[in-house]
């Protein structure tokens, strides 16, 4: 199970501030942010290597895409296409509005079931596609959105019940001033007990292994990565 904390504060001079872990079978191989796709220009994202595609990324025009997979659908079938496509259709638009709309108008059906977020300065959207029909779409409110397998905000995800008030308690991350002390250490916490925790020990070959930092500030973006749990691994600049 993946998480991700998005801060939308309108009128700020970063309106989005983004915290991601990702949770992922050990042995999956991946690599780090970089642009992979040539036939994507602008697009920077991590890369899955066993079906190409992508969990987290972030274009030229300002637009994120994150992907996280929802209750008990954990890995992929034979018989659906790869979730990892849909944030690289996302980072194909000029706008999240523009991201969301199209992949509205997907048939989920096609996919195991998944929570995407996509996002620029403007603000914010969840779809969630349940294995049938087309993806819910929801727009987000301002305030601290956080977002795991469950539904966005929903108190009977263990995690979000554990971490959301802290996030909106914690000062907010100034990216212009390298700021992220406060988000950094609850992404990293893995303070029993171990299965509500931020940061996933490794148990049974699954566990945390990279965090991100995103701020969307109009024209400008700040991305930094940890290619490892970030209470063991630095983070560096992407862009």
């Amino acid at each position: 199970m993946c998480s991700l904390i998005l801060s939308f504060l309108p009128g700020d001079a970063w309106p989005v501030v983004i915290g991601a872990n990702r949770d992922e079978m050990l042995a999956r191989p991946w690599d780090p942010p970089a642009a992979h796709w040539p036939e994507r220009p602008g697009v920077i994202a991590g890369r899955d290597r066993t079906a190409g595609g992508t969990w987290l990324g972030l274009n030229r025009h300002g637009v994120v895409a994150a992907l996280l997979n929802r209750t008990g659908s954990l890995g992929p079938t034979p018989d659906k296409a790869s979730r990892g496509a849909l944030p690289l259709m996302a980072l194909e638009e000029r706008s999240a509005a523009a991201a969301a709309a199209r992949l509205a108008r997907l048939d989920a059906g096609r996919y195991r079931s998944f929570n995407l977020l996509v996002a620029d300065a403007a603000g914010g959207y969840v779809l969630r596609g349940l294995e049938r029909g087309a993806p819910e779409t929801m727009r987000l409110d301002p305030g601290i959105t956080m977002i795991t397998a469950h539904d966005p905000n929903d108190p009977d995800s263990p995690r979000i019940a554990r971490y959301r008030g802290a996030f909106e308690a914690a000062p907010r991350p100034d990216p212009a001033a390298d700021a992220w002390e406060a988000w950094r250490a609850l992404l990293a916490d893995r303070a029993p007990p171990a299965d509500t925790a931020l940061n996933v020990g490794p148990r049974g070959g699954f566990g945390t292994v990279s965090s991100a930092l995103i701020g969307l500030g109009g024209e400008r973006a700040r991305f930094l990565f940890a290619p490892g749990p970030p209470d063991r691994t630095d983070f560096a600049s992407v862009i």
